[in-house]
């Protein structure tokens, strides 16, 4: 079914990129349908760490205390659902989703879209590595680093990467080891700079990550030794959260990150894309700032193009 009521721009996505942008078009006096799935990439995150003026608040709570606040503005509609297919028509983008309540499905054409969707973290084969992802195993010392510095750490990671992660996370860490879970492809100028730091590098496969209730308490090896840690720092591949980008025609980078412009714009005219989608620093302050600057820009180009209309209709009647 087509949803009788216009709206100006349709959001996929409603965790920090997606509602800020919603606000910013909101408080622009668009019309503004947020559609989300529930399924924010960091919800297993206890706490946020790294917001101005909300640092230490779960992710579950900045979403509900945004969603509160949208929900003064009665051109915004927040609906709980998937879209599972947008394409682009004569006459605008036409986005069909599945609502949760398992209603059928519904149509909308709008002039503007923002994908909001995230990314999809894949873990790798390792026995309680995705229980503890986002809690004890962590990807960034900026958003959980405080919270454990001074501990003994790990790094899990193998050659230039597991380089540039001991590094950088030695500056948190009591006592740091870097575990390549296998033979190590690091250069011989980065194991000596890592032993001068007294960062060991432990190349033994490793069976399960031991834990209590998501909070790691030490590796496990092959070989049934055990090393205990507070908490192990590790990057995952990624992909896109949703195929929505492909079937739109967007161009990704070689990393499967949506290709925009400073302010959000996609090659696909009308479709912009905000967030994690788009960048490798996956922080909620850096999501807000992504979906508030692309929300200023949407609206600046429904302004452009209700300006042009206005001109042509002028010029019409003149004649």
């Amino acid at each position: 079914m087509t949803i009788n009521k216009i709206y100006d721009v349709i959001i996929i996505g409603g965790s920090c990129a997606g509602l800020s942008a919603a606000l910013v078009l909101g408080r622009s006096l668009r019309e503004v349908l947020v559609i989300d799935a529930g399924q924010p990439c960091n919800r297993q995150t206890p706490a946020s760490h790294g917001f101005l003026t909300r640092d230490g608040e779960s992710p579950a709570q900045l979403l509900a205390i945004a969603r509160e606040q949208l929900s003064h503005y009665p051109n915004v509609e927040l609906r709980a659902g998937t879209v599972v297919n947008a394409q682009l028509t004569t006459e605008g983008i036409l986005v069909t989703s599945q609502p949760t309540d398992g209603s059928a499905s519904q149509q909308v054409i709008v002039k503007k879209l923002l994908l909001a969707t995230g990314l999809f973290d894949i873990m790798p084969d390792l026995p309680g590595f995705a229980e503890c992802w986002g809690r004890s195993v962590l990807h960034c010392p900026y958003c959980h680093g405080y919270e454990v510095h001074g501990q003994p750490l790990g790094v899990l990671a193998n050659g230039e990467v597991g380089y540039e992660m001991a590094t950088l996370i030695q500056h948190w860490a009591s006592h740091l080891t870097l575990f390549t879970n296998g033979p190590s492809t690091l250069t011989e100028t980065q194991k000596d700079t890592l032993t001068q730091l007294g960062i060991p590098i432990v190349e033994t496969p490793i069976a399960l990550l031991d834990h209590q209730a998501s909070m790691l308490t030490g590796i496990v090896f092959d070989n049934g030794s055990r090393v205990p840690l507070t908490a192990l720092f590790s990057r995952v591949p990624f992909r896109q959260h949703t195929d929505l980008p492909e079937q739109l025609g967007c161009e990704l980078h070689e990393t499967g990150l949506i290709k925009v412009s400073e302010v959000g714009e996609t090659n696909v005219p009308g479709v912009f894309a905000a967030g994690d989608a788009t960048t490798l620093y996956r922080q909620v302050s850096q999501a807000v700032a992504s979906g508030a600057k692309t929300g200023a820009w949407i609206n600046r180009e429904l302004l452009t193009a209700s300006l042009q209309e206005r001109v042509v209709k002028l010029a019409d009647l003149d004649q």
